[in-house]
């Protein structure tokens, strides 16, 4: 007696389709360009500032606002915009992101002053805070399961790709004599401009529109998918749509509500790992010029280009981190480039007094944090389901903001003071390790598994 074959679902067959360059590759590629102008942003302030301080008299207290509108902008970005891609679709949110970016920056560079600056930064901040979560889920919706981790691992590629180019782009200026904040911004937008075309070209996450009830529109985009990999053509049917929710202030509390409900352990540990992580690499990044520019066997060129050269040297990190984390799995590599992570940051400042030592800390520093962010960002976007998993990882995502936001003040204010290059950089690592322990007590690994 023959027992029939039975049907798989859409999702299934999308994460068992090949891998291709020119179909998902693609994607990957397209999403990844959105990721790198958020660190291009973020990592923006730390060249720009030192101009705009001598151009309107800033001082240390506004400079520091600028810094924390921009980035609490972007928390509310995050957890609104990811929110939004849950309900309307990620093809919309992907585009509209970059585009209110694109333009809120560009009116940036026109600012006559201080205040109207401070505004615009923030509002830009609200439209970049979107990018890192749409991209990631509309990336993994469409990525087989075999390679996912991989894929969503390199994605983070592009942010010392970014954190480079900006570097660059400030050292080239510098170089050629040119001290304006403001042609650094356009240096940044006329590329953002350019991918915001590229992304109209993008479908709609197939994952999205059934579980939105769309099927015509997800037949035609997974019976694209198999046509252009190669596949032969097979039988699916759709999966179950899920309710479909209206956009309000009820509804975006709800969603943390569900996000909670569906699993208080991996929501906790989305939110410390995303807390965690950025807070010790946007205050070492951050504060790395002010650090080595305060010391005179550093030139300001020097302090500048060193940062470049953490970007730089996390480039390779990423790519390796893509390949360890389907080989030994997302929990491993966390927390083990966790702990390195802790090491490497606090010998930077144990010899912050001998250059040559210093400096090969802090581009080793530079490498194992870039084995930890993108192991993170591949797992928390594996933790939830399709209908929970823009917005869960908006939220984790809205969470490095915040601790971003008051790296300032906690590194300024509050832990240098008190405890030295050295105590400070023992607390700030500490954080993540304890972050990383709870992961590995607390949440599942997700290699190999499929996501739903």
């Amino acid at each position: 007696m023959s027992t029939a074959t039975p049907v798989q679902t859409g999702s299934h067959v999308i994460q068992n389709l090949p891998w291709k360059w020119g179909v998902q590759g693609k994607i990957f590629i397209i999403g990844g360009l959105g990721f790198m102008f958020d660190a291009w942003d973020v990592l923006l302030n730390a060249f720009i500032f030192p101009l705009l301080k001598d151009e309107w008299g800033l001082t240390p207290g506004q400079l520091g606002l600028l810094a924390t509108m921009n980035i609490v902008g972007m928390a509310i970005g995050a957890i609104v915009l990811s929110s939004l891609a849950d309900v309307y679709g990620r093809k919309k949110i992907f585009t509209y992101c970059l585009l209110a970016f694109s333009i809120l920056s560009l009116l940036s560079a026109a600012a006559p002053n201080y205040e109207v600056f401070l505004l615009l930064r923030f509002l830009t901040g609200i439209g970049l805070g979107g990018t890192i979560p749409v991209d990631y889920a509309i990336v993994g919706e469409f990525t087989p399961a075999k390679v996912r981790g991989r894929v969503l691992t390199a994605m983070d590629a592009w942010w010392p790709v970014g954190g480079t180019i900006c570097g660059l782009v400030a050292a080239f200026l510098t170089a050629q004599g040119i001290q304006n904040w403001r042609y650094q911004l356009l240096f940044m937008v006329l590329p953002a401009l350019l991918v915001v075309w590229v992304r109209r070209g993008i479908p709609e996450s197939p994952m999205y529109l059934q579980r939105r009830g769309r099927e015509p529109e997800a037949r035609a985009v997974i019976d694209d998918l198999i046509a252009r990999t190669g596949t032969p053509p097979q039988q699916y049917t759709i999966d179950e749509p899920a309710d479909v929710e209206k956009l309000s202030v009820t509804s975006a509390a709800d969603k943390v509500r569900q996000l909670w409900a569906f699993s208080a352990r991996r929501t906790f540990v989305s939110w410390m790992l995303f807390a965690s992580v950025l807070f010790v690499y946007y205050g070492a990044l951050i504060w790395l010029p002010s650090i080595l520019r305060s010391d005179p066997q550093y030139s300001e060129y020097l302090a500048f280009m060193v940062t470049v050269g953490v970007t730089a040297v996390g480039i390779p990190a990423v790519l390796a981190s893509a390949f360890l984390v389907d080989w030994f799995g997302r929990k491993p590599v966390i927390m083990g480039s966790a702990v390195l992570t802790a090491i490497t940051l606090v010998l930077f400042a144990v010899y912050l007094d001998v250059p040559a030592a210093a400096k090969f800390w802090v581009l080793s520093f530079g490498i194992v944090i870039e084995f930890c962010i993108p192991a993170i960002y591949a797992y928390v976007s594996e933790l939830y389901p399709t209908e929970l998993r823009a917005s869960g990882f908006g939220w984790a995502s809205s969470m490095s903001r915040v601790s971003a936001a008051i790296v300032p003040l906690a590194f300024g204010a509050w832990l240098f003071p008190q405890l030295g290059y050295v105590g400070t950089f023992i607390f700030a690592t500490g954080f993540l390790v304890v972050s990383a322990v709870l992961m590995m007590v607390l949440t599942p690994e997700t290699k190999g598994k499929e996501i739903h």
